[in-house]
């Protein structure tokens, strides 16, 4: 135990104690018979600590402010803001019919069927989408 608490601290070496008296119980029976039980059991705690250390470490912590990810297509945060406020200026089937076909890459023939409407209709509504985004999305204007 007093390995687990000088290496996780109180709160958490209590799992990790239990953890290695479980370890500890299962391999007995095939421990040899000249063997430092005593070393053999701080062995196990210390694995089990730094097992708990590493499933610490790797845990998600909550953070106050997301970070800000690049895109793909490499625009900034403030750019991507204004192309996303576009985006939902877009009547519901242009806007889906971009989204799912330039951004989901899928052909028009299933943009159709997830929007219920036919592949020319899907068509259309993605052509309407991206020349309404092109007058209303000033970097979109640029390029």
């Amino acid at each position: 135990m007093r390995v687990c608490r000088a290496l996780l601290g109180p709160a958490d070496a209590e799992d990790a104690w239990a953890e290695t008296f479980l370890a500890a119980m299962k391999a007995y029976p095939g421990l040899r018979p000249d063997s430092n039980v005593g070393g053999w059991l701080v062995t196990i705690a210390h694995r089990k600590a730094i097992d708990q250390i590493r499933a610490i470490n790797r845990a998600p912590r909550p953070a106050s402010e997301l970070p800000d990810i690049p895109s793909k297509e490499g625009l900034a945060a403030e750019d991507r803001h204004e192309l996303r406020a576009a985006l939902d200026g877009l009547p519901f089937k242009a806007r889906h019919a971009v989204i799912y076909h330039y951004l989901g890459g899928l052909p028009y023939a299933e943009v159709g069927s997830l929007l219920e409407t036919s592949e020319a209709a899907a068509r259309r509504s993605a052509a309407d989408g991206i020349a309404k985004l092109r007058t209303t999305y000033s970097k979109g204007s640029s390029r």
